[in-house]
């Protein structure tokens, strides 16, 4: 077998369900996610950065295992989410000051929203689906 006709694509599509399970559009047209998938670059970063920040705080805790407050996991959970994120599709956003957010910007907004927490669980449940980044998936 070459085993190399298995490798995943870098990114896929997850079309999010709103809070009562059905899936969202807008206009007929799916609302979701393009991510980036367990065996690209940015998945790697962000494991990475998430090791480098448990050593950190065991190192800043004799050596005990220790957790961040709230609110410092819920910043470090959405940015660690944004940079998983390579793009939005039909989602908006607007900031504190009521304008529309883009980018990075929008997915963190997203991201930290505890009201819009079923959004984060979809996204952490399908960035760690291999088979969603097949390349013969419906989603990739």
């Amino acid at each position: 077998m070459k085993i190399a006709t298995l490798a995943v694509a870098p990114t896929a599509f997850l079309h999010l369900k709103g809070p009562d399970g059905s899936y969202l559009s807008d206009g007929g047209k799916p609302v979701g996610i393009d991510l980036y998938g367990p065996g690209s670059p940015e998945h790697a970063q962000v494991e990475e950065r998430q090791s480098a920040r448990a050593v950190k705080r065991m190192a800043e805790n004799d050596g005990k295992i220790s957790l961040a407050p709230i609110d410092q996991r819920r910043t470090e959970a959405a940015e660690d989410l944004a940079a998983l994120t390579a793009g939005f599709q039909n989602i908006e956003h607007a900031g504190p000051d009521g304008q529309p957010l883009a980018g990075r910007a929008l997915f963190i907004a997203v991201y930290a929203d505890p009201t819009l927490g079923w959004i984060k669980e979809q996204v952490l449940k399908a960035v760690g689906d291999w088979s969603r980044f097949t390349q013969g998936s419906a989603t990739s």
